[in-house]
């Protein structure tokens, strides 16, 4: 780089997103066997933790770790390939909850040790103090006032 950073904040805020994005392309080629997008992969592990109950799609918007506007649309994309259901609710006919079908729990399952893999090839040689470090200053910059 031949100019300096306008600012630290900008500095770090460039290092985040290049890290994200080398992170990033490490998760999406695990999740290439299975024929899933990082998002889809993401609505499939909140459908596995919200368990029999399911969620609404406000729910699994607001759980996303990437935000995507058009979560009708995901959902159908999963649903076609029979990874998730949908159905009404019996007590409030409005609201459709979104359930993860035993596909999809297979397919979660084949993908749980390939990508924890993934995470220890990307991360694992900072250590541990290190890693806990990362994550707190994380979560700091994310939490600050408004």
């Amino acid at each position: 780089m031949t100019k300096p950073f306008a600012s630290r904040e900008e500095e770090v805020y460039l290092n985040i997103q290049h890290t994200a994005e080398a992170l990033w392309w490490g998760v999406n080629e695990t999740l290439k066997r299975a024929d899933l997008t990082p998002t889809q992969y993401n609505v499939l592990r909140i459908l596995r933790g919200a368990g029999e109950a399911g969620a609404s799609c406000g729910e699994i918007s607001e759980r996303l770790v990437t935000k995507d506007s058009d979560i009708t649309r995901l959902l159908d994309r999963l649903e076609a390939r029979g990874l998730i259901s949908r159905g009404r609710e019996a007590k409030d006919r409005r609201r459709i909850t979104a359930r993860i079908t035993e596909e999809g729990l297979r397919i979660l399952a084949e993908l749980d040790r390939p990508v924890a893999q993934c995470h220890r090839r990307q991360l694992s040689h900072l250590g541990e103090k290190r890693l806990a470090a990362l994550s707190k200053l994380l979560d700091a910059a994310r939490d600050r006032p408004e």
